[in-house]
This record gives structure tokens, sequence and C-alpha cells, in this order.
């Protein structure tokens, strides 16, 4: 049986399609893993791919991407994949994810692969019914393939998932590994509101010992604070399966009661509604 723990990429035995239990979607999710490589242009401390490198992925197959989408579609509607795998609180397609071991939008396939899975939804007569995800670092959203690609996952009734994890340079630097400064995340962010349903998606954790600080709280707020009325919200999740990175023992998890004073801080601040998923 699947658990919220099991996030495994090849727990259906294909290469692109992967089926997982999400506990911020809320049953089951099917992943679309465009990085199959296991590389990222980010190295995220919390990270729990395995043998995590820097880079993009290989050449996507789009034939076999769909191929693999429609076979296990039909066994999760009219097979007895939910049977087998899924636990019965569970047994719901929520969505279609594009997340997976990497940044999916480094792929240069990958306008074309939403176009892709936007036909088999066409096909199952699901467009608009199940809703396609994308979970992203917002990093490549100045690359007009990119842009193309969230433009018809809104067209389609998606919705983006934009990691902002934390916004002063050096907290970035260090928690997400690379060099990127506030203005270039507001800026992406802003071009993906104007394309698709946009929440922000939050790791939130200790470091070391310590918990953010009230710096990293306020600039966090007042980044987010301008696009208040066109966010749909903000995912603020703690630490739930064990990061496979060097920097593993140096995080801690916060307890729920911290995570909502963060969540309650943010909308008391920005009027953005927060989602918490300790």
């Amino acid at each position: 049986m699947l658990t919220t723990d099991d996030h495994r990429r090849d727990s259906a035995g294909l290469l692109y399609v992967y089926p997982v239990i999400s506990r911020r979607a809320g049953g089951v999710s099917i992943g679309i893993n465009l990085n199959t490589n296991n590389a990222c242009n980010w190295a995220c401390l919390y990270c729990q791919v395995e043998n995590l490198t820097r880079g993009g992925p290989p050449p996507i197959d789009l034939d076999r991407l769909e191929r693999e989408l429609v076979s296990f579609l039909d066994d999760a509607l009219n097979g007895d994949f939910m049977l087998r795998q899924v636990p019965p609180e569970a047994r719901q397609l929520k969505d279609i994810a594009f997340s997976g071991n990497g940044e999916p939008t480094s792929a240069p396939e990958f306008s074309e692969a939403v176009e892709r899975v936007a036909t088999v939804l066409e096909r199952f007569n699901l467009r608009g019914k199940l809703l396609v995800r994308l979970i992203t670092n917002g990093s490549l959203l100045h690359r007009s393939e990119v842009q193309r690609g969230i433009k018809l996952l809104g067209e389609m009734g998606g919705e983006v998932w934009f990691k902002i994890d934390r916004v002063e340079a050096s907290d970035v630097a260090e928690i997400n590994g690379i060099p990127l400064l506030a203005e270039k995340i507001f800026r992406h962010l802003e071009i993906c509101v104007g394309l698709a349903s946009t929440w922000v998606q939050t790791c939130w954790f200790a470091l070391d010992g310590l918990a953010p600080d009230a710096a990293a709280r306020e600039a966090y707020c007042a980044l987010l604070k301008p696009l208040a009325g066109q966010l749909a919200g903000v995912h603020l999740y703690g630490l739930a399966r064990p990061s496979m990175q060097p920097a593993a023992l140096r995080l801690g998890r916060l307890s729920a009661v911290e995570l909502t004073a963060f969540a309650e801080e943010i909308e008391g601040k920005t009027g953005i509604r927060v989602m918490v998923s300790p």
C-alpha cells in the first residue's frame, strides 16, 4: 500500500509516471517526473531525492510519456489499482502533478509535455475535471517556452505551486543552493500569476536548531503582499520525510504551533490565505 511517506518514482514500474498519496492534495496524485536523471538546477537542503546532481534532464520521450499516462489512468479509473495500492481513505484521484526529481520546467520539452497531458485528459473526458499542477521553483519563468506551458496549464484550469522558501539572498543561497535576489523572485512570481492560478509553496523548518527569525518572516511577507489580490494562497508545510542531502542532520521540524503562528502572521500582514501542513 502507498503511504504519504512513500514517494518512490518507480513505484508503478514506469519511467515518467508515478503515483503518490499527497498529504497536501488529499488523495492520489499522479506524478510526472521529467528529471529521470535526478538532476536539478537547485540544491535544496531538504530535498528527498537521492544522488541529486546539478543540471537538467535528458531528452524526453513524449510518446512514451503519453503511453504511460494513458495506461496508468486506465488502471486507476477502470482497473484495480486503487484496491491494490491505496488505503480506503485516499482512493480518489486528485491531480496530475509535474514534479519529480528536479525542476520540471528545465526540460526543453516542458510545454509539449503539458500538451500531451491535455490530449490524454481529453481522451478520458477529464480535461477541466482532473486538476493539473506544476510544482516549480519558478527560476525559469523568463523562458518563453516555460511561459507557454504554464499558460496552457492555466487554460486547462490547472494551477502552479511556486516554491519560495526564503527571500533574503543569503537565506536563499543557504537553503536552496542558488544565488537569487528578491527582485527576480518577485518578477517571476508576477509573471506566473498572470498565466495560471498560483499558490506559493514554502517549506519552513529550523536550521542548526534555529527557526527562521523575524527578519526572514518580514521579508517573506513583504515580497508577497503586493500580489495578495492575485495569489490563490500559500501552502506552508514542514519537513515530512527525511532529507537525502548532506545537510540532513542540520534540519529540524517545527511544531504545528510554530507553523500556525507564522501562517497567522502571513495572513495578518498580507491578507493571503494560508494552508498549513505540519
